[in-house]
């Protein structure tokens, strides 16, 4: 054959590949990408629109949508090339365990697209529309997974949590794709992209854990009359004894004899049933009462949810990179961390709070920076307070004010005049013109320190004389701010390489009856938090009662048909409300 016949055959051979239809997971693509399919891809970007996908409007990806095709001239990205095949695979397997990461595979439309490049039939090189289709399909439901899982599926300012949102510069979505693409490392995709807080991770492998006990125990229906204390027997404490060990409250040695038909609580289980209550926020006592058996019988896919929602909020978050000491208060778990992250393992200073009372007086969720701590604290009673408290006790008791170490004064500087208490400033008070504030010394509501981090709620965290809640396992008590057990050890945390304060001087800092401010060399961020799952600083899972029904709005606001947001859009109606007075 001479070369003449030779350059035909081949061009003839190569006229009749590409005439020949293809499977999308495993076929040969015409060399050069055909421009019929660049402009179908560019319609369909246009149009915004998706018949193939169950969230058929994608307005919110058109734009990284758009750039992620301009990045590879607007050809196919995962069908029609043999290099593409393994890349595709991933990503469908990306999709479909989605919900390693507490996320819902149908909200990417994983079965469907799996179905579809199992089952499809066979597409031609000239099919443009089809495959444009599919492609985009395939960008577009990536794209939503990818987002939703750095960024999370809600917008937090438009359920009231007032959290500053998070840099979207910070991971550019179409570049991160791009080059897993290029590099054929889409399966590591999820983990470029998923939050890099410890919290996170722990909280993805107690979700695997638990998803894997509540499969090998069935679910537990503990039924009782009353209490059942140590040394009382049950005939269902066999049963409650294996799901403790599936839980880890139990070690995995423990069992009851089978002979035995009367088995009791046992030292051993009491320790077990206390170590369940301690992990649910309870008092760990070892007595089986009304709240550890409700406890007890929470189906697990409730307790499952509650460690998704969980993850859902900690993708709103920074990633406080770079930031070497943090206060946390998780709200339903009346507890605070003060986090010192310089070392390996982070030094934790942990602590019982006191916060707003649920559905009256809600601390809220909020992210702000101490600068500054002050020791005999004036209180400056807040608007309600003094309408609703003050004024109907002060008209039946003219010394009241004196009582309670008040004082009427024109504004809320510490340097403010008191103002006498007669017919005219009473009348003063009620119209608003004056104020009430407690001062500093025993009996102040606030306590000897409060530490200020300015935020519109204008809450704090603070010290307080009535020490008795710490000891209550649920303590919702305060108009809002948020009452520290161990207000000497917040300080000291404040306050730790400043100066000339240590121990003793923040010691006597409080004992001193005079008003003063320190402020903070360097800032300490600030979170208070919402979440009832969580890992503590032991390890241990535990959960907490949904005491302001924050749970339930969230579940409502992910259920919404509509594409899963992008924070950026969202107009925030926390910004629409008016900030609450201050409130100890």
């Amino acid at each position: 054959m001479n070369q003449k016949t030779n350059f035909f055959a081949v061009l003839g051979l190569w006229l009749l590949l590409l005439t020949l239809p293809f499977r999308l997971t495993g076929g040969e693509a015409p060399a050069a990408q055909e421009p019929g399919v660049t402009q179908e891809i560019n319609s369909i970007i246009t149009a915004r629109l998706h018949p193939y996908l169950k969230q058929s409007d994608f307005s919110n990806r058109t734009q990284d949508l758009d750039t992620l095709y301009k990045l590879f001239e607007y050809k196919l990205l995962w069908l029609g090339h043999n290099e593409n095949v393994k890349n595709l695979t991933d990503a469908l397997d990306l999709l479909k365990n989605s919900a390693n990461q507490g996320l819902d595979p149908e909200d990417y439309d994983a079965e469907k697209l799996q179905n579809r490049f199992k089952t499809g039939p066979a597409l031609a090189p000239t099919a443009y529309k089809d495959l444009a289709l599919l492609d985009t399909a395939v960008s577009i439901a990536v794209l939503r997974y990818v987002h939703d899982l750095h960024y999370g599926r809600v917008n937090p300012q438009g359920i009231n949590f007032n959290l500053q949102l998070r840099e979207k510069k910070l991971l550019d979505l179409p570049i991160l794709i791009k080059d897993s693409l290029t590099l054929q490392t889409i399966s590591k995709l999820d983990l470029l992209a998923e939050p890099k807080l410890q919290q996170y991770q722990k909280l993805k492998s107690a979700l695997a854990s638990y998803r894997q006990n509540s499969l090998q125990l069935p679910q537990i229906n503990f039924s009782l009359n009353g209490k059942l204390r140590p040394r009382q027997s049950h005939p269902q404490l066999a049963e409650l004894a294996k799901y403790l060990v599936s839980l880890g409250d139990l070690p995995a040695n423990f069992a009851f004899s089978e002979t035995d038909k009367k088995p009791k609580i046992t030292p051993e289980l009491a320790a077990g049933i206390k170590h369940f209550q301690q992990r649910h926020g309870m008092s760990a006592d070892g007595t089986l009462g009304p709240g550890t058996i409700e406890a007890l019988n929470v189906p697990a896919a409730k307790r499952i949810e509650q460690i998704e929602l969980a993850m859902e909020r900690l993708r709103w978050l920074p990633e406080m990179e770079n930031v070497p000491r943090s206060i946390i208060v998780n709200i339903p778990a009346f507890q605070l961390w003060a986090i010192e992250d310089g070392a390996p393992t982070p030094n934790v200073t942990n602590m019982r709070v006191v916060v707003g009372k649920a559905l009256k007086n809600q601390t809220p969720v909020l992210m702000a920076n101490m600068s500054f701590i002050e020791f005999a604290p004036y209180w400056n009673v807040p608007k309600n307070i003094l309408k609703d408290e003050i004024l109907p006790k002060l008209s039946r008791k003219s010394g009241f004010l004196a009582s309670q170490n008040m004082e009427i004064v024109s504004n809320f500087g510490n340097s403010a005049k008191p103002v006498a208490l007669n017919n005219e400033t009473i009348g003063k008070l009620k119209n608003g013109q004056l104020r009430i504030r407690q001062r500093p010394g025993k009996g102040n509501s606030l306590g000897k320190v409060k530490f200020i981090f300015p935020n519109k709620d204008d809450v704090y965290l603070h010290d307080t004389p009535a020490n008795s809640l710490f000891s209550r396992s649920r303590r919702d008590f305060s108009h809002g701010c948020v009452r520290v057990e161990n207000p000497k050890a917040l300080a000291e945390f404040a306050l730790r390489n400043q100066g000339k304060w240590n121990s003793e001087t923040i010691k006597k800092a409080m004992q001193n009856p005079a008003n003063r401010r320190v402020d903070l060399e360097q800032p300490i961020p600030v979170l208070f938090f919402y979440t009832t799952a969580f890992v503590d600083q032991n390890n241990e899972l535990t959960f907490y009662p949904d005491i302001y029904s924050h749970d339930q709005v969230l579940v409502q606001a992910l259920e919404k048909n509509a594409d899963l947001s992008d924070q950026a859009i969202f107009v925030s109606t926390a910004e629409k409300t008016k900030a609450p007075d201050v409130m100890p």
